[in-house]
């Protein structure tokens, strides 16, 4: 156990400095973890050692300690919890991941978190973002793929922070199917005519828009172009947001309501849709409302004209990005 440790500081510690300002945490861990060990492996009590040992809850506990039946000892888990202090952790940060992936304390250092740490670090992150990395990916950071689409997500995105930006707004891309889904439909995009550029920011805004169905999200994008917003455009992403909340039927209906409660035109209600997108998002007694403040502005609701309406729709514009 010595000797594990010992390698796990000094593959994630480089420097004197920084291994001096990780010991403390960690041997606060190791000592921590001594009352929890029983003298009889066959009598390691799973459910004391994440309460004393990793800080969880009782009740956390007592739920993680179901998917950890299997362990006879705190020879793994200690070491897990050695390599996460050794990469930053704090013990409230470790007892959140472990509360949400107890199994997590299974995974093997040397086969599987050792060399992610290694392939992360060969593709530029420094440690403070494998450590956020570590915290957002559940329990993708256990599985040795982590490595492979990250070398695909980060070209993809332009940068870790806007990757850890996406992660932290859907974790999902990390297990999702990148071959099945992802790419697919990246693929598209560059077929309709988005550059790099543009798929990044479509991305970075939407990143669940990635991991719909294909087939799916095929539909979306021709829906969006429907409503009068293609590709191109800088609503694009906000088009998309709309129609993958409803269906035609529901848009459909909304744009019916729009027209009737703002005394648009079907050129207008097209005018708006395609300058604000997520007014289709917008609850009906938030347009009411909106409605009801312009149409007071007037003196009578028949100076209510077209001047008027485009007001309205840079208003809309402004709030349905907040």
């Amino acid at each position: 156990m010595l000797r594990l440790h010992k390698y796990v500081l000094t593959q994630l510690l480089p420097s004197s400095s920084a291994s001096a300002s990780a010991i403390s945490p960690l041997s606060r861990l190791i000592s921590a973890a001594a009352p929890a060990v029983s003298p009889n492996p066959s009598c390691f009590a799973v459910e004391e050692y994440l309460v004393a040992t990793c800080g969880l809850t009782r009740p956390q506990a007592a739920k993680a300690s179901a998917k950890l039946s299997h362990l006879k000892s705190p020879a793994k888990p200690d070491a897990v919890l050695a390599f996460l202090a050794g990469l930053g952790l704090s013990g409230a940060d470790v007892a959140a991941l472990v509360a949400k992936d107890p199994q997590l304390l299974c995974a093997g250092v040397e086969k599987t978190l050792a060399p992610n740490v290694a392939g992360l670090t060969g593709l530029g992150l420094s440690p403070s973002e494998i450590a956020r990395l570590v915290w957002l990916s559940r329990n993708s950071f256990r599985s040795r793929s982590i490595v492979s689409k990250l070398q695909y997500y980060l070209p993809l995105f332009g940068s870790s922070e806007h990757l850890l930006r996406a992660f932290k707004r859907n974790p999902y891309l990390l297990s999702s199917d990148l071959e099945g889904v992802v790419k697919p439909n990246v693929a598209y995009l560059h077929e309709c005519g988005l550059g790099a550029c543009d798929i990044a920011k479509l991305c970075i805004s939407r990143p669940g828009l990635l991991v719909i169905n294909p087939e799916r999200f095929q539909d979306m994008v021709a829906y969006a172009e429907n409503i009068g917003v293609p590709c191109g455009s800088g609503m694009f992403s906000h088009a998309l947001h709309a129609v993958a909340c409803f269906s035609k039927e529901e848009i459909a209906a909304r744009v019916d309501y729009l027209k009737n409660t703002f005394m648009w035109t079907d050129a207008e209600v097209g005018i708006a849709v395609s300058k604000a997108p997520l007014i289709l998002t917008r609850s009906k007694e938030s347009l009411q409302r909106r409605s009801e403040f312009l149409i007071s502005k007037s003196r009578s609701a028949r100076r209510y004209s077209s001047r008027s309406s485009y007001a309205l729709i840079r208003m809309l514009h402004r709030i349905s990005l907040k």
